[in-house]
């Protein structure tokens, strides 16, 4: 396989394939060709959905419509006062969003559609265009009920800090379901990989399940590496996610607008419910996002979809997968080198890696109870170990050799020959050893 993936950019494709994205969707949002995706879709047996053929309806000409002149080509009419490129205005339009110029634009015209005027009237056209804002296009992602939710950060109110007793700026995490625009609105002092994911686990609890996919942004909390065709994502934040049977999507760098829907969620309660306000206490200000999520913001009528949000959510709840029994279980997680012994250290303790890994460095995730060892490229589970005191080892029977190397004193107890030398020597050994 010429093209092979990241674990991360790969789950990501299956569970999309999952969904029935097509390919030129999978590709839109992954980064993935198509026909790498679809070499990767079939070899874990996930059929692959096949683009739909559309086209515009051809429309019969109708006489002071259009022309045709001598080489076949059908040219639009237009009134002795109008510009020869105002039939062409959405093309153009088009052409300056992408940065092209006068004189390309001219060309492409020429070549895709037989223009015959000068390049003058382009020239023209395209000063009056450029003297005009020209407003950035902003379509509308449509989305099954329960495939998709969106999340990120933004400024939250004051707040009075219980140890420093100042008012400081708390953080808004916001998560909106992309199908019935319903938000879960938590408040936070604090940013860490951990707060990150417990802030998405009280988000699927309060829109009652998870989504399959979550899109998010390249913060560090959720990617460890940005990068435009294979992000990394953080392996405690994928791991949650995993647990809720959801699939993190990150933007790709520089274009936030994919998640456009919880960044209007953000600014929604940013200039509304906390806009100009101060709390003394974090859970003060919750119970007011609360209460306004409840009384204003679900029942609003959304602009775009021109329905009730808590209509739309109430649709949406039996789609949206279900929540597990147990919540995840958190650890921390690091890289150890293997030292020469064979063991690595976590916590003043030492634990011992798989033979033949001296020098290499493995992934290690520990808590109060467990040190796991895995793979570094797989990220597969090696060994796990019970968490030891520190100055301890730990070393599977397994793992020993089967003969230990001998002492320094059995060696000179198996020279014994009777010799003053040896002798000497073995006594020296043993006082020092005392």
């Amino acid at each position: 396989m010429a093209n092979v993936l990241g674990n991360d950019k790969y789950q990501q494709v299956l569970a999309l394939g999952r969904l029935g994205w097509s390919l030129r969707k999978i590709e839109g949002a992954t980064g993935v060709r198509r026909e790498t995706a679809s070499t990767y879709l079939k070899a874990a047996g996930i059929a692959v959905r096949r683009p739909r053929q559309v086209g515009p309806p051809s429309k019969a000409a109708t006489v002071g419509e259009v022309s045709t002149d001598s080489a076949g080509v059908t040219l639009p009419t237009r009134s002795p006062t109008a510009s020869a490129c105002e039939a062409y205005r959405d093309e153009i339009e088009q052409a300056l969003r992408l940065g092209r110029n006068a004189v390309a634009i001219y060309q492409d015209l020429v070549t895709e559609h037989g223009f015959s005027a000068k390049y003058a009237s382009v020239k023209r056209f395209v000063g009056k265009l450029r003297g005009q804002p020209m407003p950035d296009a902003h379509p509308v992602i449509h989305t099954r009920p329960g495939e998709e939710g969106q999340v990120d950060y933004g400024q939250g109110p004051m707040v009075r800090h219980p140890e420093s007793g100042k008012y400081v700026r708390a953080r808004l995490f916001v998560f909106t379901l992309a199908h019935s625009r319903k938000s879960a609105r938590l408040l936070s002092f604090r940013s860490s990989s951990r707060i990150w994911a417990e802030l998405h686990e009280q988000a699927f609890r309060r829109v009652g399940g998870a989504t399959r996919v979550v899109v998010l942004d390249n913060l560090a909390e959720g990617v460890l590496k940005a990068d435009f065709y294979d992000p990394t994502l953080n392996p405690l934040y994928a791991d949650v996610l995993k647990h809720y049977g959801a699939t993190g999507l990150p933007c790709a760098v520089a274009h936030p607008d994919r998640k456009g829907k919880v960044e209007s969620g953000v600014g929604h309660a940013q200039k509304t419910p906390l806009k100009g306000l101060r709390f003394e206490t974090l859970e003060a200000a919750q119970l007011h996002l609360d209460r306004w999520e409840e009384r204003w913001a679900d029942t609003r009528i959304h602009g775009t979809v021109k329905r009730q949000v808590a209509a739309m959510w109430a649709e949406e709840r039996p789609f949206l997968l279900p929540l597990p029994v147990e919540p995840f279980r958190y650890y921390e997680y690091g890289v150890r080198t293997v030292h020469l012994d064979g063991h690595i250290e976590v916590g003043g303790a030492y634990y011992c890696a798989p033979p033949g890994m001296i020098g290499r460095t493995l992934p290690v995730q520990w808590d109060g109870r467990r040190v796991r060892l895995l793979d570094a490229r797989t990220k597969q589970l090696l060994i796990e170990y019970e968490t030891q005191v520190r100055g301890r080892y730990r070393t599977p029977d397994e793992y020993r050799p089967p003969r230990t190397p001998a002492t320094t004193l059995q060696l000179l107890a198996w020279c014994r020959c009777g010799s003053e030398a040896t002798d000497s020597l073995i006594h020296d050994s043993e006082t020092i050893g005392a």
